[in-house]
């Protein structure tokens, strides 16, 4: 190998490294990895996958396939084959092509044809964490050989070595937020009973005592009327500043995109259904917009995974003009519209219709009876 062939291999592994470091989010940072390997190794297709403990992914990222190949390929793959070999064994595997390897069984009609693989586990300790695959390297490739060399599985070794701590760094960041955002609503509970529970309670009592008195002393009564009225004045003030506290700390320190992907993840993971997150062009919005389209998809999310019985839940959010447009669609037993005005307020509908009015913008439903269910919120730039 020539020096100045080690010196571009330094530099580009190098540039890899610190592109993973700049990310916090745990989906990002997969993402930044499966691009840099690729381009690092000139691979037509790379693929990271974080398994579950049902046989599955918790995650899986590609890069190479298009989005509209994605979706043709359909379910994330299953822990077998190969892949299954890498997260059992922690073993790299180069292959001079994968489809003659007797482990070999197979993929979907749509996937793409790959024929030299190359594969590496991602590993903390002794927690495998992933595992990291290209193929189809972009070179002349000898009859019967593998395009990856030794070289290329040195370099993926140690891309996955820096990976792995790239990915557990991502980890503690969005565990030790989640630590913070739990005490912040315990820390606002409190002050809700402190404050906002007290001011309820003396309304309550001047209430009494402004009945007691109606007949034998109506000037009296009219007094402490007048005590209720500035008393729920004031417990809706509280209450005003409560729920603008009430809004979340990811909010406000990642923005709306990846706040909103965060959850799908999490909501992914936690349900049976599949729950998939889009995002196009979307601008920052001003902080209660960004809010308003937040507690929506979440209504929307909560409808689709409670009462719809839906299989697949597509989340999008894109940017239109200065605005914003988020669409919630699932493939559930849905509604009638033409009654909406009762599923309304089962659904929340009439909640999410108000939070668009209130930050200028406009919500749709459209939903039939087995149909499924499209929610639409567009919001105005600001």
């Amino acid at each position: 190998m020539s020096t100045r062939s080690t010196r571009d291999q330094i530099a580009a592994v190098s540039s890899a490294v610190l592109a993973m470091s700049r990310h916090r989010e745990v989906h990002d940072v997969l993402q930044t990895i499966v691009a840099s390997a690729r381009e690092l190794l000139d691979a037509r297709y790379a693929a990271l996958g974080v398994p579950d403990d049902h046989g599955g992914f918790a995650q899986f990222v590609v890069d190479g396939v298009s989005e509209r190949q994605w979706k043709e390929i359909g379910p994330l793959p299953r822990q077998h084959g190969i892949l299954a070999v890498m997260l059992r064994e922690a073993t790299p595997q180069r292959l001079a092509d994968v489809r003659e390897d007797p482990r070999f069984e197979g993929w979907p009609r749509t996937h793409p044809e790959l024929s030299d693989f190359l594969g590496v586990p991602i590993v903390d300790d002794d927690e495998v964490l992933g595992a990291i695959f290209l193929a189809n390297k972009n070179c002349p490739k000898p009859q019967g050989g593998c395009g990856f060399t030794e070289d290329d599985e040195e370099l993926l070794r140690i891309l996955a070595a820096h990976a792995a701590l790239a990915l557990t760094n991502a980890r503690l960041h969005e565990r030790s937020r989640e630590l913070t955002i739990a005490g912040e609503r315990a820390r606002i509970a409190h002050g809700l009973h402190d404050a906002v529970a007290q001011k309820l309670f003396s309304l309550r009592l001047t209430a009494q005592a402004a009945a007691t008195l109606v007949d034998r002393d109506p000037a009296r009564a009219k007094g402490e009327l007048r005590e209720v009225a500035r008393l729920a004045a004031e417990a809706a003030d509280e209450l005003r500043a409560v729920v603008v506290e009430l809004r979340p700390a990811a909010l406000d320190e990642d923005g709306l995109t990846a706040t909103l992907r965060d959850q799908v993840e999490v909501l992914d993971r936690a349900h049976a259904a599949r729950i998939a997150f889009t995002a196009h062009a979307v601008r920052a919005l001003p902080a209660q917009q960004e809010e308003a389209l937040l507690r929506v998809a979440q209504e929307a999310l909560h409808n689709a995974l409670r009462h719809s019985g839906a299989t697949g839940v597509d989340v999008r959010l894109e940017g239109r003009d200065r605005g914003a447009v988020l669409r919630v669609r699932d493939d559930g037993r849905g509604f009638d519209a033409s009654r909406v005005r009762r599923a309304g307020r089962h659904l929340g509908l009439v909640s999410m219709r108000d939070r668009a009015a209130g930050v200028g913008g406009r919500l749709t439903v459209d939903s039939a009876p087995g149909e499924g269910t499209l929610i639409e919120m567009e919001v105005p730039g600001g």
